[in-house]
């Protein structure tokens, strides 16, 4: 008997230290989802504040990332609180009609977050390939019509899943979609992320080589300039000739060792040119890191929202596909909750390159009011 008193005694020790180490790790990702949340609806909320009070961010491209934040700071107040306390309940306690409402603003507002980024990169690829054009079309007027657009697609693509999921069998306790019709997942899947991301890589890799082409050919400009107003030097022969400016020749002279004695140009040297030259170097200088900024930029863009919302949309198709796939609850929320990080990144990655949004948000931070 005592032997079975020491058994059941051990049994409970190690049951109560299950449930106590189960309990705080809950309690860390609690604490986790909540920070993330604050920090969401702060950025994103500071976004939206700088645009409407700064007189230098009301341009027509903004409207964009305004109703960007605008989307993102909905997803952080109405979706991520309420999959908090799912996550904390571990069950739905707040009835089938609050769980009908948050579903369809949880899926309306990511997809619309998504279509976002669409809409922002098609317009980033007409500005930079038909400026002078686009730069008459780009009006207030035109820019609500994007985000209308962009809404309504939204509403269309995120209302479907709602009918659906009430054909099927739904249990009071739980909140979530669940179909296995192969066409609906792909309609839902393919709507809200596929499309937009085919969209978006090539919108990108097109504006990345548009910028670059527009790069070379104003160094290109800048050269012939300085090719017209040209530099004198000796040659060998005596004879004083005109020679390019060209602005890698430092790199070229060292890393050449073909060139010879007798070939060196000995230019003449005078103050004008001096200038001329070492305004060139800083010209192409800026022309690189203006390249470099934008690849990063680019980069940073395409790689959060891939890394945010591919696996939970992999995910998605294969569950709904596949009937003998199984993916822990740990692992769907881990997913779900990358994909609102994305809500999070958005702002960080739109504004922090920009130098006006950087001194709006100065501004804003001392309390200095419109601007």
């Amino acid at each position: 008997m005592n032997a079975m008193d020491l058994i059941n005694s051990t049994e409970r020790n190690c049951t109560l230290e299950v449930m106590h180490k189960g309990t705080v790790s809950k309690v860390l990702v609690v604490l986790t989802l909540s920070v993330l949340t604050l920090m969401t609806t702060a950025i994103n909320a500071l976004v939206i504040a700088a645009i409407i009070v700064t007189r230098k961010l009301h341009h027509p491209a903004n409207y964009l990332i305004c109703s960007l934040a605008v989307t993102d700071f909905l997803v952080a107040i109405l979706v991520m609180p309420f999959s908090i306390m799912y996550i904390l309940k571990e069950t739905w306690v707040m009835g089938q009609a609050v769980c009908d409402i948050w579903l369809s603003v949880d899926i309306a507002g990511c997809t619309c977050s998504i279509l976002h980024l669409a809409a922002i990169a098609l317009d980033r690829y007409r500005a930079i390939t038909d400026a002078v054009e686009y730069a008459r079309k780009r009006t207030p007027k035109h820019a609500g019509f994007m985000i209308a657009v962009v809404w309504i697609l939204s509403i269309f693509i995120s209302m479907p899943p709602l009918f659906w999921r009430h054909q099927g069998f739904t249990k009071e306790d739980e909140c979530i979609i669940k179909h296995n019709h192969i066409w609906f997942t792909i309609y839902s899947t393919f709507g809200a992320f596929y499309i937009p991301l085919a969209l978006i890589l090539i919108l990108y890799y097109k504006i990345y080589r548009a910028a670059k082409t527009l790069y070379h050919k104003r160094n290109v400009s800048r050269v012939a300039r300085e090719e017209q107003n040209g530099q004198m030097h000796l040659d060998p022969g005596g004879r004083i000739s005109k020679i390019s400016s060209t602005l890698c020749i430092a790199e070229k002279s060292l890393s050449d060792p073909s060139t010879d004695f007798d070939r060196i140009h000995i230019t003449v040297r005078n103050p004008k040119s001096e200038s001329r030259r070492e305004k060139a170097w800083r010209r192409q200088k800026i022309s690189c890191n203006r390249e470099r900024k934008a690849a990063t930029t680019l980069g940073l863009i395409l790689g959060a929202f891939v890394i945010c919302w591919l696996p939970f949309f992999v995910k998605e198709v294969i569950v709904n596909i596949c009937e003998t796939c199984y993916i822990s609850d740990d692992m769907s929320n881990f997913l779900t909750w990358l994909g609102y990080l994305n809500s999070l990144i958005n702002p960080l990655i739109y504004t922090i390159f920009n130098e006006d949004f950087k001194k709006a948000f100065q501004r804003l931070m001392r309390c200095k009011h419109y601007l």
